[in-house]
Order: structure tokens, then sequence, then C-alpha cells
């Protein structure tokens, strides 16, 4: 096997120090366990059993996290749902977003660890990861579940923190032009477009789904929201309650540029 790009031996141990076990660690760094082993015995690092094992060793997060509605809580639901992964073998989950500021937010909000690793089709997006059992039991109860993305349903989110999990999803999928005419969230379930699409037209926003086909034959939803007072109304349904950090800035500045037009 050889190593993925930007796993230097440094990284590595950096990786293992953090409290990953091997069985994480290997498709992320692209060694086998024996592998990763014998960089720790390269240079002398001492080995922790569990991690050995595979089992990681508990990194500390505030495990009721996704117990309680926040309007902070839904924000980082709503990246989870579009930008997240459960691990199906190991209780982990993973953020992951090309802005590094919003996974240091997320852990910062869930009193996490700050564990990063790297993914993505090239091993670069950074990812953050949080091992829990607990966590990976609340998601699941929200419907939120390993290999989610064409059937992950809309979670069944308070009325009163609607706007701030909407601009998590838009921060995670979402796409805003730089102009400031169009809007769109893009979602492989059927289940979870339909009912963006019903909270935008409560919002009484003008919105539509398009639909394409994937060239592996899947279903991609496109849900829309177009004009030059739309987005700017959308903006501030959603941004109404966010702090002064936690949303993505250029979609904010984009969605917001009309107000003064």
């Amino acid at each position: 096997m050889s190593r993925n790009p930007g796993m230097t031996d440094e990284a590595i141990i950096k990786m293992y120090k953090s409290g990953m076990s091997f069985k994480e660690m290997g498709p992320i760094v692209g060694l086998s366990d024996r592998a990763i082993r014998n960089v720790m015995y390269k240079h002398g690092i001492s080995m922790n059993r569990e991690q050995y094992s595979g089992q990681p060793r508990k990194h500390k997060v505030n495990e009721d996290y996704f117990k309680v509605w926040t309007h902070e809580m839904a924000w980082v639901l709503g990246l989870f749902v579009t930008d997240g992964h459960v691990n199906k073998q190991l209780h982990s989950i993973y953020f992951s977003q090309k802005d590094e500021r919003i996974l240091q937010l997320i852990a910062k909000y869930m009193e996490a660890d700050y564990v990063l690793a790297a993914t993505g089709p090239t091993k670069t997006t950074p990812t953050l990861i949080i091992n829990s059992k607990e966590i990976k039991k609340d998601l699941k109860m929200l419907g939120i579940i390993s290999n989610k993305s064409l059937s992950v349903p809309f979670p069944n989110v308070p009325e009163e923190y609607l706007a701030s999990f909407v601009r998590g999803v838009i921060d995670g999928d979402g796409w805003v032009q730089k102009s400031g005419y169009v809007m769109n969230v893009t979602s492989g379930s059927q289940d979870f477009a339909a009912r963006l699409l019903f909270v935008f037209q409560s919002w009484q926003l003008r919105s539509e789904i398009t639909i394409t086909v994937s060239p592996a034959g899947n279903y991609i939803y496109r849900i829309w929201v177009k004009g030059k007072y739309e987005l700017p109304k959308l903006a501030e349904i959603i941004y109404n309650n966010a702090a002064s950090d936690n949303f993505i800035l250029h979609k904010r500045q984009r969605m917001s540029q009309r107000y003064f037009i």
C-alpha cells in the first residue's frame, strides 16, 4: 500500500497521539496496521494497546450535545447532515469542511478535542473526527446514519431553530451566485429535498426543485431560491440568530449584497 498525499511520518504520529486507532487511521493514511506500527517503532513512539487493537481512545466531547436544541446545535446539525459522515464500524463521526475555521468552531461548540485528518478525493479536505457512541446514537435517533447521502430524512427540527438549521445546510451543501441572484442546495435525498423546498415556500420565497441524474444513475436534487429580492429575504431569516462568526462568510455576503440595491 502507498501512503495518501500529505501523510508524512509526523502527520501519522500526530494523528496517533490524538487518540485515533490504527483501524481509524488506515483509510486516511493509506497504510496497513503493520506499516503504521512500523512508523511508531521507527520514531520510538510508545503504543497504547487499546489503540492498536482498534478501539479508539476516548476524546473529550460533550456527549449530550445533540440532546438539547440551541441555535448553535441546529447549525452544527445542518452542517453534519450535508458535510458529515458516520463511520459504520466505529463509534466515530466526521465533519469535512474546506474552511478549517468552521471545524474549529464546531469543536468549540461541542467541547471536543480538535482531532483533525484529511479526506476527500485528493485527501486534502480538513476533517474533524469525534469519537462517541452516545453522539452516534443521538444522530441515529434524528435519522442520520452511515451512507446517508441518498436517504437522509429532514430532521424534525423545532420551528424556533429551523432557520439556524437551514443556515447550516446552506453552509454545507449550498451554492450562492457571486452576483447574489441565485442560491441552491444539492441533495441526493428526495425526502430531504422535498422538505427543504416546503420550508422555503413556507417562508414565501420563490423556490423550485430541479432533478438530474448522476453518472452512477442516482438522482440529484437541487433546491433553488431565485431573485434579487428573494436572497436578501432568505438572508434576513437564516442569519437572524447567527453569532458573529458561525456561517460561511462569502455566502452571507453574496446573499445580502442586494439589500443595498
